[in-house]
């Protein structure tokens, strides 16, 4: 029996059909492609943050729910008092618990399109139907065709980027109250980028029932360290958490995230710069004369008709890397950069304006 044969036995079919989620080699480049924040812990801290590591005990089992780091992380987050946290290798590992949780009812998984692609990747890996409305031309949302989709479709779960990934719009508030009220099973409202949005929906936390709030400390200057948080009603995250596995996040990262809370406003002060450069590059990119969408992450996208592969790659044999979207169906024309440092983003300006 050949491998293929075997496995066509042993594996799920919508297995065997997905992708795996593909990450760019970015040696030797700047890497402008991933949303990251391009400024390490301060040499100031450094010394602290590794004496602080000194203490973990590697011969034992990091703790399962850390109750300090769970309340440091409520008080950074602005959480609500009465709501629950439970913690994630990332909030890609938070997405495949809730979608692992409902994927026994029978139910699709419905989102806005585009969006954040794991959400469809990891519905589809579990067989769950997924669905999603088209965002307009400016990349806003069409409530009422989005309550007519959520009403036909009775959706387990609505998820819902805040800000968009990868336009980086805002959804109106009004209308993640209408979609909150009228869902018939759960809302995650996924707030990847609220370091650099300066707006949140956490104060809704408890408003209604079925409403939950994803978050990341990737994109405040963590991501190495792999951590995310989903926050909501205790009956809720207690019931997700059965799934989770119970040493899912190691004493490094428990203790390198603790320490870096402690210092939460150097955190701040690098959102800060970013928000910043992106108000510098987003102007450059209109000087130039591409079409780009104002944002409220730390990413823009633009448009470059015809032309995204061939000034992608001209961009990479310049030495900067930013991401396409060959071959999807909507975003083909379109490239996202990350907002890196001002000498990054003028580097990429640079090259970018040679190949316009």
């Amino acid at each position: 029996m050949s491998t293929r044969s075997l496995q066509e036995q042993l594996l799920r079919p919508a297995l065997l059909a997905s992708h795996a989620y593909a990450v760019a080699e970015s040696a030797g480049l700047i890497k402008l492609d991933a949303m990251e924040n391009p400024y390490g812990l301060p040499d100031s801290l450094r010394s602290a943050w590794l004496e602080n590591l000194r203490e973990a005990e590697l011969n034992r089992y990091p703790t399962p729910r850390p109750t300090e780091l769970l309340h440091a992380l409520a008080e950074h987050g602005g959480i609500p008092a009465g709501m629950e946290l439970m913690l994630g290798n990332g909030s890609d590992e938070l997405i495949q618990i809730l979608i692992s949780a409902v994927a026994g009812a029978g139910r699709p998984i419905l989102a806005v399109d585009p969006c954040f692609v794991m959400y469809r990747v990891i519905a589809e890996q579990q067989g769950l139907v997924y669905h999603s409305v088209p965002l307009d031309d400016n990349f806003q949302l069409d409530l009422p065709a989005f309550l007519d989709e959520m009403a036909r479709r009775n959706p387990a779960i609505v998820f819902l980027d805040w800000p968009n990934n990868p336009s980086g719009q805002m959804h109106p508030v009004e209308s993640l109250e209408a979609i909150c009220a009228g869902a018939p099973g759960l809302v995650v409202v996924d707030e990847a980028y609220h370091a650099f949005s300066e707006e949140s929906f956490a104060g809704h936390l408890g408003r209604w029932p079925n409403l939950l709030l994803l978050r990341t400390l990737s994109k405040e200057g963590l991501a190495g360290l792999r951590l995310g948080y989903l926050a909501g009603p205790k009956a809720w995250i207690r019931e997700l958490d059965k799934l989770r596995l119970p040493y899912n996040i190691n004493i490094l990262t428990q203790k390198s995230i603790a320490f870096a809370l402690q210092h939460a406003e150097v955190l701040a002060l690098q959102a800060a710069e970013i928000r910043a450069q992106r108000e510098v590059v987003l102007q450059r990119l209109q000087e130039l004369g591409v079409q780009v969408w104002p944002s409220r992450a730390n990413f823009l996208l633009f448009a470059v008709p015809g032309r995204a592969a061939a000034i992608h790659s001209g961009l990479k044999e310049a030495g900067v890397l930013i991401k396409a979207f060959t071959g999807h169906p909507r975003l083909g024309d379109y490239l996202r950069v990350s907002i890196g440092t001002p000498t990054e983003n003028r580097t990429f300006l640079a090259a970018l304006e040679k190949l316009l």
